[in-house]
């Protein structure tokens, strides 16, 4: 049965959505090289020791500490070359150091690195004519320095970047596993929608709700299963629904979510007993719907371009966030760069441009002068953040701090 439309806050409703999920998406095993953009399921621990020997830190000289204690300068004779990569051991007696390059493994006779700075630079023999700063010890990084063996490197539920890459293959970690992509489903509705371009007839407007969904779901690390609008036919969107609930984890709707006689998914989700609408106090988006089809979670987007964007943004996001048991979007804040009204009783989802000012303040303005008007295509093209005026706030003043998300 289609539950009244109880007005919910953000936090409320996004609560509800993500209790759609009963769990993570299964994981799998995948080369450490190739795993950009995945989550990880398990933790994630060292190999070995990072360094796995001490190493050099500098262009210079291996030398014994005790060589240096004297009256400077010191004359030593250079008894090895050893560029990185090297295996050699070389013994050092008194007197004696050994040329070494940046990230060689220092002989363990040797017990610090003067910079080629610090010396005449002589190849049989070198005149050190000052102790490197730090003294013994100096330029010399020790083994196991950043990890141990064992150590955790990286925690299960973390989005691997490049840099995350850089330091499991850095640590000696060749496969990790992950969560398996998430499989989204993306239905636009609407009599009205038009894909490949061209000329409009009366009343129609080209499709592009789909299209943003489907590639946030993508740039989001799901894997996404779409196609053409349905018109506000309850068979045709019937029948769709059922194929996508067979090969998707998660099915997102844009359109069909309000009181309208032809809103379809409203309609059809409510008939079935599955669908759970609400109000939610914000702007954009007020109305949204969720539902279970099939045994998958399905989220019901306003067909508002704006709407359906920054939904996904608020709600999307986290239900994926649920299906990878990994973090979701983080929120900072930033200062507003102009004023504007807000409404009362809703919290505006604005989307802006940000900068920093000249106090280095991140500085939040408007991408469109319509603010956050729900029909706005390109507004979200324009900014790369979501600004967030709290529900008792209708006056924001050019310097108000509050809540922003970036994309």
């Amino acid at each position: 049965m289609t539950t009244p439309r109880e007005v919910l806050s953000i936090e409320e409703y996004r609560s509800e959505v993500v209790a759609l999920v009963d769990g993570p998406v299964a994981s799998e095993t995948v080369d450490t090289a190739s795993a950009v953009g995945r989550v990880l399921a398990r933790d994630a621990r060292s190999g070995g020791d990072v360094p796995a020997f001490a190493n050099s830190a500098m262009d210079g000289y291996a030398v014994r500490g005790a060589d240096l204690a004297g009256a400077l300068p010191v004359r030593l004779r250079v008894v090895a070359d050893l560029p990185a990569g090297s295996a050699q051991d070389p013994a050092l007696a008194a007197g004696e150091c050994a040329r070494i390059m940046t990230g060689a493994a220092v002989p363990t006779d040797a017990d610090t690195v003067v910079p080629v700075e610090l010396t005449d630079a002589g190849e049989d023999e070198v005149t050190v004519t000052e102790v490197p700063r730090g003294g013994t010890g100096a330029h010399v990084r020790g083994a196991g320095e950043d990890l141990a063996a064992g150590d955790l490197v990286l925690p299960a539920g973390t989005l691997l970047d490049p840099a995350a890459l850089g330091a499991l293959a850095g640590t000696g970690v060749a496969t990790v596993q992950v969560r398996r992509r998430p499989v989204v489903g993306v239905l636009a509705t609407g009599d009205e929608l038009v894909t490949g371009g061209g000329a409009l007839r009366r009343g129609q407007i080209h499709e592009s709700n789909g299209v943003f969904l489907a590639a946030a779901a993508r740039q989001a690390g799901a894997e996404v299963v779409t196609g053409p609008p349905v018109p506000d036919d309850e068979a045709t969107f019937t029948a769709r629904l059922d194929e996508l609930a067979a090969a998707c984890d998660l099915i997102v709707l844009s359109g069909g979510v309000s009181v309208g006689t032809y809103d379809v998914a409203r309609i059809v989700l409510g008939d079935a007993g599955e669908g759970t609408f609400r109000h939610v106090r914000m702007q954009p988006g007020k109305p949204q719907g969720h539902a279970t089809w099939g045994g998958v979670p399905v989220l019901a987007f306003p067909g508002n371009p704006l709407s359906a964007a920054v939904s996904w943004q608020l709600f999307g996001r986290a239900v994926l966030s649920a299906l990878t048991a990994s973090a979701a979007p983080a929120w900072g804040t930033a200062a507003a760069g102009s004023a504007w009204s807000s409404p009362p009783g809703r919290r505006q989802l604005v989307p802006v441009v940000t900068a920093t000012d000249d106090a280095g303040r991140l500085v939040a303005t408007p991408s469109h002068q319509r603010g956050s008007a729900s029909h706005m295509v390109t507004a979200l093209a324009r900014a790369d953040a979501l600004f967030a005026v709290p529900e008792d706030v209708t006056d924001v003043r050019p310097g108000d701090v509050h809540p922003l998300m970036r994309f």
